[in-house]
């Protein structure tokens, strides 16, 4: 088990270069000077060159990179051109709220989906299933930005029951909460329920109704817990999505999280910032996959003697 765990996190070096690689070069070539847009419009032409020396920005890209990745290397992200302060301290700083969004959001979906894709298994082809897969299906289509700006307009401004954004109370958690939850828990809903319609069928579910056992121990003590692999990866891949796709949820509801961070330090072509923002987003994303693996083991012995 420890080899397994040291062998994934020392996967991350190769993501993390790979991802700050191309994130890199596409700020480098996206138009826009960092210098210019730090100084103002009206700054005079020498003050912007002074500042982009200092900066470093005249060297060549591929200098650039490999001095950042020097300065990753020894725990410094950089500093935000647009702040002037430690990217680390910027981004900590905003993490919290983005992973409170991220935790709520996904303890929303799992809540409502998995009895939802269960009861849709169970009653196949019934008005229930009908509704739930249709309701899945609108889930899994709308967007997450259109979505925030529908509640918005309805529950904000029409009917006035809850604030329009800002992180101040548990009312300003609801619609992004829903926002962010209702892509993902169409998805776990389909998942489950494909997967308990596989399991249902196996003939140990038959033997088991056969002997008289009802049918509530059936299903939450046979089918569930062998249904669960594919609806524990379904969750970990969404979580992941959560944690680096609420950037656009984040924005409508002016969350103060690293999505409207990272959204902010694109206008401004902060090159530092949006590095630090991905890195963090990445590592985050491989950890909870990692911590998915290991969930596996927890629920079918046949991984964990794998892992031994």
């Amino acid at each position: 088990m420890y080899k397994y765990v040291l062998k994934r996190l020392l996967m991350l070096i190769p993501v993390i270069i790979g991802v700050s690689f191309l994130v890199f070069f596409i700020m480098s070539l996206s138009p826009g000077d960092p210098a210019r847009t730090i100084l103002g419009e009206t700054a005079p032409i020498e003050a912007v060159e002074a500042l982009r020396e200092e900066l470093g920005l005249n060297d060549p890209v591929l200098k650039r990179y490999v001095d950042y990745m020097g300065g990753l290397l020894h725990g410094d992200m950089g500093t935000s051109y647009k702040s002037n302060r430690p990217v680390f301290d910027e981004i900590m700083g905003r993490f919290p709220a983005t992973l409170k969004l991220s935790l709520w959001g996904m303890l929303f979906a799992v809540a409502l989906s998995i009895p939802i894709g269960i009861i849709s298994a169970t009653k196949q082809y019934s008005l229930v299933d009908g509704v739930s897969m249709v309701g899945a299906l609108l889930g899994v289509a709308t967007p997450n930005f259109w979505l925030g700006l529908i509640l918005i307009i309805v529950f904000s401004l029409n009917l006035k029951w809850f604030p329009s954004g800002g992180m101040d109370g548990w009312k300003t958690y609801i619609m992004p909460v829903i926002t962010l939850g209702t892509g993902c828990m169409a998805s776990i809903t389909r998942t489950t329920r494909s997967s308990m319609l596989e399991v249902i069928r196996q003939d140990y579910i038959r033997t088991a109704r056969a002997k008289g056992v009802k049918q509530r121990v059936v299903i939450t003590r046979h089918a569930l817990r062998n249904a669960l692999i594919p609806v524990i990866t379904v969750i970990g891949l969404q979580f992941g999505y959560l944690l680096g796709g609420a950037v656009l949820t984040e924005t409508v509801f002016s969350w103060p999280g690293v999505g409207t961070y990272l959204v902010n330090s694109i206008k401004a072509k902060d090159t530092p910032s949006v590095m630090g923002c991905v890195i963090v987003f990445s590592i985050a994303f491989s950890i909870v996959n990692l911590l998915v693996d290991l969930l596996y083991a927890f629920v079918d012995p046949r991984i964990k003697s794998k892992y031994k």
